[in-house]
């Protein structure tokens, strides 16, 4: 196990420093304008504000650094990578109101099995017979709801990128099912294992503030 975790703790950190090599490539005021991020100039270099699950957030330049504007405890490694990846590769394409699948995106068919174990299967366990529970559990999240399946509700993880959870309850003949659907532009703003990780990271946190409401 400790094997295992010092694996994954090195993977994370190069996968780190690759993403802020590569967000130190790009035009980042036009970045800005992009993920509908705020860019503010300062002395020593640039200010960088961003919102991540209704939350804002600052990276810094040139040391590409990120931190939450309220001080609260620092973010994950891997929620800080999203950060820089969805800063470095939004195209400021506009939303096309289309939802699609994971199995949609690139390498997604092969992908699916892992992003269901990790998101929709916990989802539909923890909430499936549950719906109030899981709209209270996205309300610290900011979510609303849409008028799909028997309930659903959409979270905005970035500006540019909507999540939308829809929960059919199910009956006597079919058991419940949740499932997580995308604007068709997301691979204009994440990569696909960025979107594994985001919504991995997102149903965890619906899990633990279920428990609190």
């Amino acid at each position: 196990m400790t094997a295992e975790k010092n694996r994954s703790t090195y993977n994370l950190d190069v996968a780190y420093v690759l993403a802020r090599e590569r967000l130190a490539t790009v035009d980042i005021e036009q970045q800005c304008r992009h993920s509908s991020a705020h860019y503010q100039a300062q002395d020593s270099g640039a200010v960088v504000t961003i919102q991540y699950l209704n939350q804002p957030y600052r990276v810094t330049f040139p040391d590409i650094e990120v931190s939450p504007v309220d001080n609260t405890d620092r973010l994950p490694l891997r929620e800080q990578i999203l950060i820089l990846h969805y800063l470095a590769l939004a195209k400021g394409t506009p939303a096309t109101n289309k939802l699609v699948t994971f199995r949609d995106l690139p390498g997604g068919v092969v992908y699916y099995p892992t992003f269901s174990k990790r998101t929709t299967d916990p989802l539909t366990r923890h909430f499936g017979k549950e719906p109030a529970l899981l709209v209270r559990a996205t309300e610290r999240l900011e979510a609303r709801k849409v008028d799909l399946g028997d309930t659903a509700v959409v979270i905005d993880a970035f500006s540019h990128v909507p999540i939308t959870m829809v929960l059919w309850q199910g009956d006597e003949e079919f058991a419940p099912q949740l499932n997580l659907l995308f604007d068709a532009n997301i691979t204009d703003y994440l990569e696909t294992e960025d979107v594994t990780v985001l919504c991995e990271i997102i149903t965890w946190k619906l899990v633990r503030h279920s428990s609190e409401v």
